[in-house]
């Protein structure tokens, strides 16, 4: 019972201690206005600009993991340009493959076991017309039948092709939201023909608003036909057009089994000898993806340097307010020594002290930055937000910055003498 009341009773005394700290905290804030200012001016300055830094990376690293998503975690695209490559880039290899061609879809489809769907596109950059009104440098994309169900693009308005459509070559067309929005401005589409390069496009749907994003910036401003119609007009083998073929894996089947089984049958299709290189890419948005983490780590780091530099200051500047705090209430100290106080109470309380000031000038950072989303977030299309993983950072290291700052001070109350200390003028 005694230890359990003696336990309430350093509590208490432990707690009102560091409610005292925070009531000197806030004195010295109030009586030393200007002094204050210019010494947490350095901790606002180094919080804005590490959460600010951060909070944009975070903001621009979940715009683009989710248009990566867009093209599809589990799918590959056979290319004969890769995605990614270092700064020996030998383009000169790339530049002599061949493209892909729709006869070697048809042989992925007959020899895989671990494809899902498949499809064959290409496009290419063409003017069309609707009576009286025309759009210049509209894309046209071209493919095979299961395009959409691998790309995930859903009609808002008529319907897809139906498989015969697809296969015979119908001229049957589907609109980007915003290509159907400036030809017909916002009346039905669905219905009506449309011209390209001479031929009619009967338009039998338009595809939902999709929105920009840096990896599919034209998917609402597209015309999509079968590519049986499109070869029609078009050379859809030629590398003008960048032909490329989407191969989605099944649901049992990872993308790296898929990629293995796909490097063979390529091989297989184009007779390549064992010691050959490949003469053609498997690409994924994996690969974006781990190019962009190397940035966005590259980022962070310059980041924390830029605002450690404005943080050190501000951690001279604490501890300049703490030396001088320790100087006005030395006597107070050795009053508080003499009628009991342990020096390492007087340690926390001055630690505490530290770390509010600290934490106050932590504070007003990530106020400004919240302000600076606000603003950014009406300027862009994107969704810039302060995260709570942001806050805590940014919480922490203030109040890490004010114990490190303080801590000289706080050690140099704590040992004063009680008779000296009291006795100072």
């Amino acid at each position: 019972m005694i230890l359990i009341s003696l336990k309430k009773y350093f509590t208490v005394i432990f707690f009102r201690l560091i409610i005292e700290s925070i009531k000197f905290s806030f004195s010295s804030l109030i009586n030393n206005k200007l002094r204050t200012f210019l010494s947490l001016l350095g901790i606002t300055i180094g919080i804005f600009s590490i959460i600010s830094v951060m909070t944009t990376i975070d903001s621009l690293e979940r715009a683009i993991k989710d248009n990566i998503g867009q093209l599809g975690s589990n799918t590959v695209y056979i290319q004969k340009w890769p995605w990614s490559f270092g700064a020996d880039y030998p383009w000169w290899k790339y530049i002599n493959r061949p493209s892909p061609k729709l006869s070697e879809l048809n042989k992925i489809e007959e020899l895989s076991t671990c494809a899902d769907k498949l499809a064959f596109a290409a496009s290419t950059m063409q003017t069309i017309e609707y009576e009286n009104k025309s759009l210049e440098n509209i894309a046209i994309m071209m493919s095979t039948h299961d395009y959409m169900q691998i790309n995930f693009m859903n009609i808002d308005n008529g319907r897809y092709f139906s498989q015969m459509e697809s296969n015979t070559g119908q001229s049957v067309a589907i609109l980007g939201y915003q290509t159907a929005q400036n030809l017909f401005s916002g009346t039905q589409a669905v219905g009506k023909q449309i011209k390209l390069k001479g031929k009619k496009l009967n338009i039998i749907g338009v595809f939902e608003k999709q929105g920009d994003n840096m990896f599919n910036s034209g998917s609402d401003e597209l015309v999509l036909i079968p590519i049986s119609f499109g070869k029609t007009i078009f050379d859809i083998e030629s590398d003008a057009l960048n032909p490329f073929i989407l191969v989605s894996a099944k649901e049992s089947v990872s993308s790296a089994e898929l990629i293995d089984e796909l490097t063979i049958i390529m091989r297989t299709i184009r007779k390549l000898k064992p010691l050959e290189e490949d003469n053609f890419s498997l690409n994924q948005a994996s690969m974006i993806t781990k190019s962009l983490d190397n940035i966005f780590r590259i980022l962070d780091l310059a980041g924390i340097i830029i605002g450690g530099f404005a943080i050190l200051v501000g951690g001279f500047g604490i501890a300049n307010i703490m030396f001088v705090s320790v100087k006005e209430r030395t006597k107070e100290i050795g009053i508080q020594k003499a009628i009991g106080a342990k020096s390492y109470l007087i340690l926390i309380q001055f630690l505490t002290e530290s770390a509010v000031l600290s934490l106050v000038g932590g504070i007003v950072g990530l106020i400004l930055v919240w302000l600076l989303t606000l603003f950014a977030r009406n300027l862009t299309s994107l969704n810039f937000a302060l995260s709570f993983g942001n806050i805590m950072t940014g919480t922490l290291i203030s109040i890490f910055v004010g114990i490190i700052s303080g801590f000289a001070p706080a050690r140099k109350a704590a040992k004063l003498e009680p008779i000296k200390a009291m006795n100072q003028i």
